[in-house]
């Protein structure tokens, strides 16, 4: 059974405190989680530093002869122009449930034992990670395919898209579409509006920097 995660726990009554009235009710919206694991699979949203030990040793077995981990970070240009920064966001429950569904197909199809799936949101700098990819096999063969098909997959699938910031462009955001296609120029991103989303299929909204 999948586990949830939220972003963070309620604080649990004190007992024997004293009766209060009760509050207003609370304008701040529920809780997204921001991860899931089950039986040799674990998937992640954070908007903290990716960390390769955590993710390896997610999918650590005695049955596995082989650990292959991709990293995708940000490099300082894209088509000759210079990146200042990528910012991700995402829409969580579905990303996540969507990373999920990935990482079960691909644990079946190679015959893992293990598969972790880490992305990272907001700001990433220049030589930072903005996704981790680890799985575990008894061969290296088959490590090496499902980890590549575990990212190919994410880019045109997981609901996170990305911001490419430029520099001397007046600050202004663009969209990646898949690898190597420019995005598209928004002046004031507005996520599910319909302007400046990209076309084509699929998602293509973390690809073009990795």
């Amino acid at each position: 059974m999948a586990t949830l995660q939220p972003t963070q726990n309620e604080e649990p009554p004190e007992v024997g405190a004293q009766a209060q009235a009760p509050a207003a009710p609370s304008q701040q919206p529920a809780q997204e989680p921001t991860e899931i694991s089950e039986d040799h699979i674990y998937v992640a949203l954070t908007h903290d530093h990716l960390n390769y030990q955590s993710i390896i040793d997610q999918v650590r077995s005695p049955e596995a002869g082989a650990i292959v981990v991709f990293a995708g970070t940000t490099r300082n240009n894209f088509n000759s122009l210079p990146v200042q920064h990528l910012s991700y966001t995402s829409y969580a429950p579905l990303a996540l449930r969507t990373m999920l569904t990935i990482c079960r197909s691909i644990l079946t199809k190679h015959g893992l034992k293990g598969i972790a799936m880490v992305h990272r949101l907001g700001v990433v700098p220049i030589g930072e990670e903005s996704i981790l990819i680890a799985v575990s096999s008894p061969h290296r063969q088959a490590a090496w395919r499902a980890g590549e098909e575990a990212l190919e997959e994410c880019k045109a699938k997981v609901e996170v898209w990305k911001r490419e910031e430029f520099a001397g462009e007046g600050g202004g955001v663009w969209r990646a579409n898949r690898d190597g296609v420019v995005g598209v120029r928004v002046d004031e991103p507005r996520i599910g509006d319909g302007k400046g989303d990209e076309g084509g299929s699929g998602n293509g909204k973390n690809d073009g920097q990795r």
